[in-house]
């Protein structure tokens, strides 16, 4: 079976799709990547095949991450999708065209932000099937807020109207309604969305921590998350772990860092008042830091996977991958979301009772401090979080996502 992935550059979506592709290489399929060159170059192992497809341009995606990190709500959203996510479906469209022509893979797995991948699957009669690298979009986001979920589902309308996708969609399903009249069966192509495959969605996550399974399909596969080899930062101080404290380790994710002054400044105090119990590992730029107390040890990156079975919590942004790497290894939560699906994310650890949600912008020492403590010394928070954590071990990760892969053809 040949394999081909087409993902965003963005570390968070790339990730589990490494690991798949991993245990599909490992039972002797062939996989490639589709997407930015120069982005997934940085966020592959160095042996992965990786076909360009939207090469950045002008001040490249750096240059929109620095106009996107100072903006909330539907501000962020609107940003997202007018100037991210629909700008790079359609520049990745030629080259994910190209990438099919020239791999020939027997299967597509787009993730759910890289929306060339099934507009191109379907004019070229590929089977794709989606990676749902959070499961935000799985939860009805907008139901509180109609009209903003009117106004992505028109964005990717206006971005299948414009590559020609939906009237080849309305051409088929006619086709496959006359197909209909003459005894033949065929799915209704009309109205499609290239956020959720009809015949396998990968959901990197589980109902213990989305809350409930009621309502979806029996091809929504609840595989739990999936963790590929990551690229090793230097050498991280081992030693500097102290023994005899508890210890937390905060970080706001590559993308949101510099937007975390406020925020840092309330993690530094709460650092202060817990110095007798806790060693925080902050993961930040120096540059924004400025001196730390000594319970604090600062890094400007740190080896997640192998840190975390030395910790005892986790203060993050609610970012999907973070949250589940934290809870895979039964760790409890304090969230302070951000943007995008943070929101939803931090919804779904406090309902699942294994984290405390504080304010990003409005954190106060004193309510960081509570949270921390909350979390530590309450067992509430750490008993879900290991309930997360079986079914995450129950649900299979890579392995069963490859089990469902293969079952397809």
């Amino acid at each position: 079976m040949r394999v081909l992935f087409t993902v965003p550059p963005l570390a968070g979506h790339v990730n589990p799709t490494v690991a798949v592709g991993a245990e599909l290489a490992a039972r002797g399929h062939q996989v490639a990547w589709a997407g930015p060159a120069g982005a997934l170059a940085r966020l592959l192992p160095a042996h992965a095949r990786i076909l360009p497809a939207g090469e950045e341009t002008g001040g490249g995606y750096a240059a929109l991450h620095d106009r996107w990190r100072d903006l909330r709500g539907v501000g962020a959203l609107r940003f997202l999708w007018e100037e991210a996510l629909v700008p790079l479906a359609r520049a990745m469209v030629p080259g994910v065209t190209d990438a099919v022509r020239g791999f020939a893979p027997d299967l597509m797995v787009a993730d759910q932000q890289a929306l060339a991948g099934p507009v191109v699957a379907r004019r070229l009669g590929i089977p794709w099937v989606t990676s749902a690298s959070t499961s935000a979009e799985l939860t009805r986001p907008f139901a509180d807020f109609p009209k903003v979920g009117a106004w992505v589902d028109e964005q990717i309308s206006g971005f299948l109207t414009e590559c020609g996708a939906e009237a080849e969609a309305e051409a088929e399903a006619e086709a496959e309604a006359e197909a209909g009249a003459n005894g033949a069966e065929g799915e209704d192509g009309a109205g499609w969305d290239p956020r959720f495959s009809e015949r396998l969605v990968l959901v990197f996550s589980t109902p213990e921590l989305i809350g409930t399974q009621d309502g979806f399909p029996p091809h929504y596969a609840f595989v739990g998350p999936a963790f590929g080899t990551r690229p090793h930062p230097p050498g991280f101080p081992w030693q500097r772990l102290d023994p005899e404290r508890r210890r937390v380790l905060v970080s706001l994710g590559t993308l949101n860092q510099e937007a975390g002054g406020r925020f840092y400044g309330a993690v530094l105090g709460a650092a202060e008042r817990l110095a007798d119990e806790v060693q925080l590992v902050l993961v930040a730029p120096a540059a924004l830091i400025g001196a730390v107390p000594g319970n604090v040890l600062l890094m400007e990156r740190v080896p997640q996977l192998d840190l975390l079975p030395h910790l005892d919590a986790v203060v993050c942004h609610g970012g999907h991958n973070t949250v589940c790497e934290a809870l895979a290894y039964g760790l409890p939560l304090v969230v302070a979301p951000i943007r995008d699906d943070q929101p939803i994310v931090a919804r779904q650890v406090v309902g699942a009772g294994a984290g405390v949600r504080v304010r990003f912008g409005r954190t106060r020492t004193e309510e960081l401090r509570d949270a921390l403590t909350a979390v530590l010394d309450d067992p509430g928070p750490r008993r879900a979080a290991r309930r997360i954590q079986a079914s995450f071990a129950a649900a299979g990760g890579a392995s069963a996502a490859a089990d469902r892969l293969e079952k397809l053809l």
